[in-house]
């Protein structure tokens, strides 16, 4: 039969890294597989190719893209595209993987139509605006006009909530990753 697809979908700094982070490290009984994203974006911090994404130039993301080899992908900024490569994902199904999938609400709903039922689709929301601006500036790894383009995304990526199967609201990290737990759990047994 193969594997099964959880979809996790989050305005930036809504914890969505965090909570997939402790799902695939705390519980090894849900036989996780990340799926790794291609971007355009640079690496941050102590990223690496082929572990957290894919990293491509724009003009290689392009050709990708003519080729028909995503799932989905989306242009989130100007020249700063985000995407799912359909070969990798259909190995991890094929063995038996459930896969993960950390991606923005347009890519989101784009796997959930594309696989249905064998499909969870989760969004994890922030308490407030006010909440998310203070999470984006303690992490500390964007500018201030940086973190201003992130809340007014936000504010229309969470638009998108009631699309999904699910809503987390991540008002307290520690109950959020519990409920991700409970959440995953009926899935992957129903």
């Amino acid at each position: 039969m193969g594997g099964r697809l959880f979809i996790v979908s989050a305005p930036s700094g809504s914890g969505k890294s965090t909570i997939v982070q402790y799902l695939m490290k705390e519980h090894p009984e849900f036989h996780l597989a990340f799926s790794i994203s291609a971007t355009s974006r640079p690496p941050r911090g102590k990223e690496k190719h082929g572990v957290e994404y894919f990293f491509l130039s724009p003009e290689e993301f392009r050709q990708r893209i003519q080729n028909n080899e995503f799932l989905e992908y989306e242009e989130v900024y100007p020249g700063r595209f985000y995407g799912t490569l359909k070969e990798q994902i259909e190995k991890q199904l094929a063995a038996g993987q459930n896969v993960v999938f950390d991606v923005d609400v347009k890519g989101g709903c784009n796997l959930k139509k594309f696989y249905g039922d064998r499909a969870l689709s989760l969004f994890i929301q922030p308490p407030s605006i006010a909440e998310l601006r203070k999470r984006l500036k303690e992490r500390n790894t964007d500018t201030p006009d940086q973190i201003e383009i992130r809340l007014e995304k936000a504010e229309y990526e969470m638009s998108f909530a009631p699309q999904f199967d699910r809503i987390l609201v991540n008002d307290n990290l520690e109950t959020a990753k519990q409920e991700a737990v409970r959440i995953l759990t009926d899935f992957l047994n129903s």
